[in-house]
């Protein structure tokens, strides 16, 4: 697995750098000290996994993974030296993570639940997305082919079902869910998302218009020109949050 450390501490690099030398199955191809650095190298080298410190100067380690688009997505580690937050919500999510100093077998531990998640795609991307929602910019995490992204939630217009299919409406485009529609509906509270029919969820600031089809029956209208029908039981909802 090509490997990058990214840490403000030089010596923090080098340690950790020395440690992963016994790792066969690790290759360090690069190094940061912060996370506008992290995010050039993981552009340039596009590391299957990447150590990341959580504080650190320019841009900290959340900010990088929130930055993250999809495509290649690395295997994310977060190293800190203790941040209770950032802990407790790894533990909750069961995203790893490394306290500093590092133990050699906690360190491998590490790095063979990295394999794991290097060879699984999907659940590696549905991790990385969790330590984005660890922070203040949720995450989604969307299919197109063999890709996984990572979509802001602001950027969605609509989740949609047809049948078992989820699909994940932006703007341009229009991609696969690898969540039901009521687990992502359960991620959406306190934001501006409201169901409108049992199969779609809208996100309201996209809302263009809603017209009255008949004294039971609303189209509602995106702003990229999508049309979805309100259901009776939600048509009222709709109208307040659109007032």
């Amino acid at each position: 697995m090509k490997t990058l450390i990214v840490d403000d501490e030089p010596i923090a690099r080098e340690v950790l750098r020395e440690e992963l030398k016994p790792f066969e199955e690790v290759e360090v191809v690069g190094e940061a000290e912060n996370g506008q650095q992290a995010l050039e190298q993981i552009s340039e080298t596009h590391p299957d996994l990447v150590f990341l410190d959580l504080r650190m100067p320019v841009m900290g380690g959340l900010e990088v993974v929130e930055r993250l688009k999809g495509g290649h997505l690395p295997v994310i580690v977060i190293v800190t030296a203790y941040d209770q937050y950032a802990i407790q919500a790894f533990e909750a999510g069961a995203i790893d993570y490394l306290l500093k100093p590092v133990s050699a077998a906690r360190l491998q531990k590490t790095v063979e639940r990295a394999r794991a998640l290097h060879d699984n795609p999907r659940e590696n991307a549905e991790k990385v997305a969790e330590i984005a929602n660890a922070s203040i910019n949720r995450k989604v995490v969307a299919q197109r082919g063999e890709e996984y992204l990572l979509l802001a939630f602001e950027e969605v217009l609509a989740f949609q079902a047809e049948g078992e299919v989820v699909w994940i409406i932006t703007a341009k485009d229009r991609f696969l869910a690898t969540q039901t529609l009521r687990a992502i509906e359960g991620r959406l509270q306190h934001m501006q998302f409201q169901r409108v029919h049992r199969n779609a969820i809208v996100n309201v600031n996209h809302v263009r218009k809603m017209s009255a089809l008949s004294s039971q029956r609303w189209l509602l209208t995106l702003t990229n020109g999508q049309e979805l029908i309100v259901s009776k039981r939600q048509a009222h909802a709709i109208r307040g949050l659109l007032r």
